[in-house]
């Protein structure tokens, strides 16, 4: 039996009188890749900021690891990953000497090279973060998620805007951190992506969880209740075919 690594009990959050997230419960457990899902504004960034400690809870109770979040966010800190924004690097310094500044951040011994081998960047090394492709600058922002050898890393929507072959080397390298008994906390507007990499998934809408189980229990359910398709499902799909006459290894994008 998996232990719970969070505990989200009743969370609240309101910006004046609007109400972004309304008493929402929900258990991650240790070594799973747990999905948040909704649309937008439905606020399953404002979970995760929260978790993250990056934003402030209107009311509820949030456990990390053991640690209360009200009362040793910092302690929480250095045991989770949060992919950064591209805003949060520096223009000037190459991946070698970004992955340095961090660790200096973190105070951590880490190899930079091969965090980059991790990620499939040892020959961008010397690349400035500005000249990567779209792919790889996500790949790259995963890996500083990892310099302080997480517990807990968080991914929020890390594969909007990839073509479909860098979106697959990115699940790759999702299920290699989690492989390594990383538990990672991920939102995605992509169904497919959601049900590739999640254990289970909490479905929110207006700040509610609708739903909380793994893929294939809620498309079972869905099945059971009579749902059918209005068209026959292919054994496969464009995506496929592109991956297929493209090529599946991992390459630079």
């Amino acid at each position: 039996m998996k232990k719970t690594i969070i505990s989200v009990k009743n969370l609240k959050k309101k910006y004046g009188i609007f109400e972004a997230v309304k008493g929402i419960s929900f258990d991650v457990l240790e070594g799973e890749i747990f999905g948040l899902l909704g649309p937008n504004g439905a606020g399953k960034s404002t979970t995760l900021e929260i978790m993250e400690t990056l934003r402030q809870k209107t009311s509820g109770e949030v456990i990390v690891d053991g640690m209360d979040l009200d009362k040793e966010p910092n302690k929480i800190k250095k045991i989770i990953g949060v992919q950064l924004q591209t805003s949060g690097f520096y223009p000037g310094l190459n991946l070698l000497e970004l992955i340095e500044l961090f660790a200096g951040l973190y105070n951590q011994q880490v190899d930079p090279m091969g965090l980059l081998e991790l990620v499939n960047l040892t020959d961008k090394a010397k690349s400035k973060y500005k000249q990567l492709s779209g792919g790889q600058k996500q790949r790259f922002s995963i890996a500083t998620t990892l310099i302080n050898q997480p517990k807990i890393v968080f991914l929020d929507e890390p594969t909007t805007g990839l073509d479909p072959q860098a979106r697959r080397n990115l699940w790759d390298l999702i299920k290699d951190i989690r492989k390594k008994g990383t538990t990672v906390i991920i939102t995605t507007h992509y169904m497919d992506e959601a049900e590739q990499l999640c254990d289970r998934i909490a479905i929110l809408d207006e700040g509610k969880i609708i739903a909380l189980a793994s893929p294939d229990k809620m498309i079972d359910d869905l099945v059971a209740s009579g749902f059918e398709k209005p068209k026959l499902v292919k054994s496969a799909n464009l995506e496929d075919v592109f991956i297929s006459l493209t090529g599946k290894e991992m390459r630079a994008e």
